[in-house]
């Protein structure tokens, strides 16, 4: 992938896919919370562990292709067909609340702060139905960021928002926690450049006891997350 970025879609990513953009990220913990709660993530060794599975065999590979498909997606019905294999794909109903809601803020954010014709596309498709990585995608492209940048920061972003869930979790210090994004990098530049290219019938995971997880969350007595 070539990932040569021009200033104007750099400070574009940066801001999109920030902390501080409003889409709630921080609500999320993606399962993770059940997996301390039931004592199978107890030390950074274990969120590393468990943090990977879900980047290379879950949610993280899967929406970097279906926000590939987005991207290059021509057309609003091919971009309402992909939200419908998106939110069909929620392994619970947690996960979809967490890929719908954020979509669904992720959009209103861009309306009316980063406005372009392309967003259009949404109009006739239901808002509680729009996954965030397919609204990242026709998003980035209807500015005209480039690709590979933009699987780069998305997934960036989705470790970087699991990896703040097991510092307050573990819990984790703040440097241990800067390990683990530092120790995601191949990974994700590995997950990004096969994203790049995969055809649509790959999308598929075998993070299991994660997607159990998100569906044990359900029914947890003392939750701080959504998901």
């Amino acid at each position: 992938m070539t990932m040569r970025t021009e200033p104007g879609s750099l400070y574009r990513l940066l801001g999109w896919l920030s902390p501080a953009f409003p889409v709630g990220a921080y609500t999320y913990s993606h399962g993770l919370e059940w997996a301390v709660d039931a004592g199978e993530v107890t030390t950074e060794a274990d969120s590393r562990a468990w943090l990977e599975g879900v980047l290379v065999h879950g949610g993280g590979r899967s929406d970097a292709i279906l926000l590939a498909h987005a991207w290059r997606a021509p057309d609003a019905a091919a971009v309402e067909t992909l939200a419908e294999l998106a939110v069909a794909l929620c392994p619970s109903s947690e996960r979809r609340l967490e890929t719908t809601a954020q979509g669904r803020a992720f959009l209103e954010a861009m309306r009316a702060s980063w406005p372009v014709s392309r967003l259009s596309w949404f109009d006739a498709l239901d808002a509680r139905a729009l996954p965030y990585p397919i609204a990242v995608g026709v998003a980035a492209a209807g500015h005209g960021v480039p690709l590979a940048p933009t699987l780069l920061a998305y997934l960036h972003a989705f470790v970087s928002n699991l990896v703040s869930a097991a510092v307050r979790l573990v819990p984790l210090g703040q440097t241990a926690g800067q390990r683990l994004v530092a120790g995601f990098e191949r990974q994700v530049h590995a997950v990004a450049e096969e994203a790049a290219t995969a055809p649509l019938d790959e999308v598929g995971g075998c993070a299991l006891l994660a997607d159990i997880a998100s569906m044990r969350h359900e029914n947890q007595y003392s939750r701080l997350f959504r998901s």
